[in-house]
């Protein structure tokens, strides 16, 4: 699976199947995405490789360790290993191919807009904060067993 930011100068490809989506409601995801949610996946750092442009990317940290990547040609916010350095966050809008994951959680729902009133019919997980690890991987081994019995 590949993808790139808007201007294609940094792009990456995926090994393995790919883990669930989820789409983050807080306020700091709304600002770098400037839409009511982020959608992202979680990939284990042996299944991401940077394909070109490193070089392009730039970083941006606020004081409480919230971490922003982006393409300095067009502003495309880009994958981010995480402070552990074992995953790597990537904006699900960057792949290029047709995408065999689906939305399986909300996250941050307590901080969503005011003004975004979808969020509150769909039947996805809800979460107030991030899902523990314990969580998340309930969710995965679902989203899982789902895609399977599906095929």
């Amino acid at each position: 699976m590949q993808g790139s930011c808007l201007c294609g100068a940094v792009s990456f490809v995926l090994a393995g199947s790919l883990p669930p989506i989820y789409q983050c409601h807080c306020s700091l995801c709304r600002q770098v995405s400037g839409s009511s949610s982020n959608s992202a996946l979680i990939i284990e750092r042996e299944n991401f490789t940077w394909f070109s442009g490193e070089q392009h990317i730039k970083s941006y940290m606020t004081q409480t360790g919230f971490k922003s990547d982006f393409c300095v040609e067009c502003g495309s916010p880009v994958p981010n290993l995480s402070a552990d350095e074992t995953r790597y966050w990537v904006p699900a809008g960057l792949l290029s191919e047709p995408v065999n994951s689906e939305v399986m959680a909300h996250v941050y729902v307590d901080s969503r807009a005011n003004w975004d009133k979808g969020l509150l019919t769909d039947s996805i997980a809800k979460f107030a904060k991030m899902p523990s690890d314990e969580e998340w991987s309930t969710l995965c081994k679902h989203f899982h067993s789902h895609k399977n019995k599906t095929k």
